[in-house]
């Protein structure tokens, strides 16, 4: 028996693949497994071919897996498209009938189970939009996932559609279950009966970041609508007035950003979150900050670009944006989650450099990270600092310099309306009093102190994740969501007796210069996974440290296929 499964559903945009996905996810995860999820859906409002796929072991996840145990398909194209990532000897249910016959074109040896999805909730539910009830059903029986978990899971997901809807599902689902159960010929080696009950969590990256935004102290946000951002509008605008909190969708990105300055400027934490197209958007407003020195934080969920690009397909293509995008020099720090569990603890990260710093912090998500869900611990809420705001004193306020030259660059930043001080937040260079000043001494005083700031954040943040054997010639060094499959990929390595070592910095910009520096010294070869067609991290590490690195640029979103295999952009830089 084995509970290491790749369940894979396919269909067409519209026949509730999501919906029967994360019925599936929770009722897995309730029963103690743990669980990893992808799914991808078309952008156009015209439909197309949608799929939700999950991962589910008693151990630790950390990757989608290379290909598919169990496909469960609801038309024929979902069938014959999703062909070339089944597993040898895998599970195919599909919608047919055993006298519906059908030569798989492969040679993996697939298990083959035709049930008449459609024949059965046209003639005996009545709803043909029950489709994915019905399969869900089957599913339930050939691979033993208890009846009643899955059961109570509909009913929580669908009930609030009314007593009809729910009544529907749950006959879609019994009968999907009974036809299984009596025309099943053959045993499937995966059994997924309950192991346990599971204390864990399970949410997507942007349900995570939301959930650490609130914890962090936060009570207002803005934002314009955007995939695959939007997630964390609607979860907040359920949550944040539960506590007193606000959101406002704005007319447009640089509005959204321009509300989280002013909200912060008045002492409230505040936050927004966009894709690529409205970080571009924003990227005067990040100067603004920057000069301003007003804390706040961005968050980037990541999609094909350029331009309005694939909005629900992944890419890690908004780095240099990220880093780079504003005019002058505009400091800012930028964070990258590694997995759902860490864009909890890094958008608390966030808010507390942003306050602690003064800065605008961007946090680089991306659809795949914010899209999927595993299973995370339940943090630990004692354990949750919150970072506040260095407050002028009653000396400073006296004389009340807001950009006073101070050694470690944060000087007192006081809240309008709580003294009789008041200072200008403006984006025109100026003097310690905030006054303009065009002077150049000045001005290269201060940038000086908006830089100086970002030297000290080492001590309040752990800037990297480093495993693997240090005498390495070998080196992965990465960022963002891929590395959970470098850790995958670095295991069987490791098994198989081959010394590599990984670092994955939390930290893009400032880099952890010194333990970079230790990681690159006795590094023969260096590979550079990431998810951009011009390896923009590789060259990041190539001009900063003049090394050569491999930049292996995964494409995944659109792998390019010649002759039948895979290929990969590789170059040395």
């Amino acid at each position: 028996m084995t509970t290491d499964c790749v369940i894979r559903i396919a269909g067409e945009s519209g026949e509730g693949i999501v919906l029967a996905g994360e019925i599936v996810t929770l009722a897995l995860s309730r029963s103690g497994f743990n669980i990893f999820t992808f799914r991808t859906y078309p952008a156009e409002v015209r439909g197309g071919p949608s799929l939700f796929q999950m991962r589910t072991s008693a151990g630790c996840l950390h990757s989608q897996g290379d290909s598919v145990d169990i496909l469960v398909s609801l038309n024929d194209e979902a069938r014959d498209g999703n062909l070339k990532d089944l597993k040898e000897g895998c599970l195919l249910i599909w919608d047919g009938t055993s006298e519906k016959q059908w030569n798989s074109p492969t040679d993996k040896g697939i298990l083959s189970f035709p049930i008449p999805i459609t024949e059965i909730v046209s003639k005996k539910v009545g709803v043909y939009r029950c489709k994915n009830m019905a399969a869900i059903g089957a599913l339930c029986n050939v691979t033993n996932i208890d009846y009643f978990i899955m059961e109570s899971v509909i009913k929580e997901k669908t009930s609030k559609k009314g007593s009809h809807v729910l009544e529907k599902n749950l006959l879609a689902f019994k009968l999907g279950f009974d036809y299984a159960e009596t025309h099943k010929t053959k045993p499937v080696s995966y059994h997924l009966s309950p192991i346990g009950k599971s204390e864990k969590l399970v949410l997507s990256g942007n349900e995570a970041l939301a959930l650490g935004a609130l914890m962090s102290g936060c009570r207002f946000y803005a934002a314009y609508p955007i995939t695959p951002a939007t997630d964390l509008m609607e979860w907040l605008a359920l949550e944040l007035p539960r506590v007193g909190g606000a959101v406002i969708q704005a007319e447009d990105e640089m509005s959204a950003l321009g509300m989280v300055l002013g909200a912060s400027f008045a002492g409230q934490k505040a936050f927004t979150a966009t894709s690529g197209p409205g970080l571009s958007l924003m990227a005067e407003l990040i100067g603004m900050a920057s000069m301003a020195e007003i804390p706040s934080v961005i968050v980037d969920v990541q999609r094909g670009g350029p331009s309005t690009g694939m909005p629900t397909k992944t890419e890690q293509s908004d780095l240099n944006l990220a880093l780079y995008g504003t005019h002058g020099d505009a400091s800012r720090i930028v964070l990258a989650p590694t997995n759902v569990e860490d864009c909890f603890f890094q958008i608390i990260n966030a808010f507390n450099l942003s306050e602690k710093y003064q800065v605008p912090v961007i946090v680089l998500s991306d659809q795949s990270l914010g899209h999927r869900k595993e299973s995370m611990r339940r943090p630990v809420m004692t354990d949750i600092k919150e970072g506040k705001r260095l407050r002028p004193g009653v000396d400073e306020i006296m004389d009340y310099r807001r950009y006073s030259l101070i050694s470690g660059g944060v000087s007192p930043i006081a809240i309008p309306g709580e003294n009789e001080e008041y200072y200008v937040a403006q984006g025109l260079e100026h003097d310690e009093y905030g006054s303009p000043c065009y002077d150049p001494e000045n001005h290269l005083r201060m940038t000086a102190k908006r830089f100086r700031k970002l030297q000290n954040i080492s001590g309040d943040i752990t800037l990297f994740e480093k495993y693997g054997k240090q005498d390495a010639s070998i080196g992965i060094i990465g960022w963002g969501s891929t590395e959970g499959a470098v850790r995958e990929a670095f295991e069987r390595l490791d098994a198989e007796g081959y010394g590599v070592e990984v670092f994955y910095p939390k930290v893009l910009n400032p880099l952890p210069d010194k333990e970079m520096r230790n990681f690159l010294e006795n590094k023969k070869t260096i590979l550079v996974p990431e998810i951009n067609y011009t390896g923009q991290f590789a060259m990041l590490l190539r001009g900063k440290y003049l090394t050569q690195v491999t930049s292996t640029n995964y494409l995944r979103w659109n792998s390019i296929y010649r002759k039948g295999n895979l290929q990969q952009n590789q170059r040395v830089m």
